[in-house]
């Protein structure tokens, strides 16, 4: 799918430009969402689902830690260091807010009747899981400092999925409760604030039509991202269900 063009002289031009591939290209309109958001899955699909997400939620941290490391700026680490701590939790604290979100996401999976070691060890991970997030990592590490922040943008949209998900799952699965739930909570703030600097901090520095496309280019490789992890999941677990040797097998 092409990147839609719009003029690239001033940052709402950009903005809009970033906005319209969410609108086009962010994973809501994937089909294994709308199963998940219509009650259409069963809860063995649910828990395929949290388990190869937890993958991605694991290298988040990785992530961000790689792209602090290419701050030189000690003010643009400090901004970028709360996701870390956002996702990692504190080294204190046992309320929810203290834990973090890789450990309220566990909290899903737990709920869910997956075990929390088998969780952690990643073995049930989906190969294509696996290449499509650690091809995000390697992208941080690897691609200018402008594009790698860019491609955090997918932040813009995910209110509004998570909005969805929890509602609709709340009403739809009678093995989900709200207390499951707790890590989409914290990220209803989180995200937005996350998002609204990468922005601010790409359309300032995005100066030319070069860079304009670039950091266009990265926040498409994103959706691809999350795009992919659900490819994977659909040929996995809905059509044709050919899970790989190794992988979550529900009931297994």
């Amino acid at each position: 799918m092409a990147v839609t063009e719009l003029a690239p002289n001033t940052g709402s031009a950009l903005e809009g430009r970033l906005r319209q591939i969410g609108a086009e290209r962010y994973h809501d309109k994937h089909p294994f969402h709308a199963l998940m958001r219509d009650g259409r899955l069963t809860k063995a699909q649910v828990q395929a689902w949290a388990l190869n997400r937890y993958y991605y939620q694991s290298r988040i941290p990785i992530k961000d830690s790689v792209m602090m490391s290419r701050l030189i700026d000690a003010d643009l680490r400090r901004i970028w260091s709360q996701r870390v701590i956002d996702h990692d939790g504190l080294l204190e604290g046992d309320t929810h807010e203290g834990k973090g979100g890789l450990r309220k996401w566990l909290h899903l999976c737990q709920g869910l009747g997956l075990d929390r070691d088998y969780v952690i060890s990643e073995v049930g991970v989906l190969p294509a899981t696996k290449f499509a997030v650690d091809a995000y990592v390697t992208f941080v590490r690897d691609k200018p400092l402008i594009e790698a922040i860019a491609s955090s943008l997918t932040e813009l949209f995910s209110p509004g999925i998570i909005r969805e998900r929890v509602t609709s799952m709340l009403a739809q699965y009678d093995f989900v409760d709200e207390d499951m739930l707790v890590y989409f909570k914290g990220r209803m703030t989180q995200a937005p604030r996350d998002a609204d600097f990468a922005l601010d901090y790409v359309v300032r520095h995005a100066t030319t039509p070069e860079l304009e496309d670039s950091v266009c280019r990265a926040l498409v490789f994103k959706t691809d991202v999350l795009w992919s992890q659900l490819d994977a999941l659909y040929l996995a677990y809905v059509e044709p269900r050919l899970p790989p040797p190794d992988a979550f097998v529900p009931g297994g």
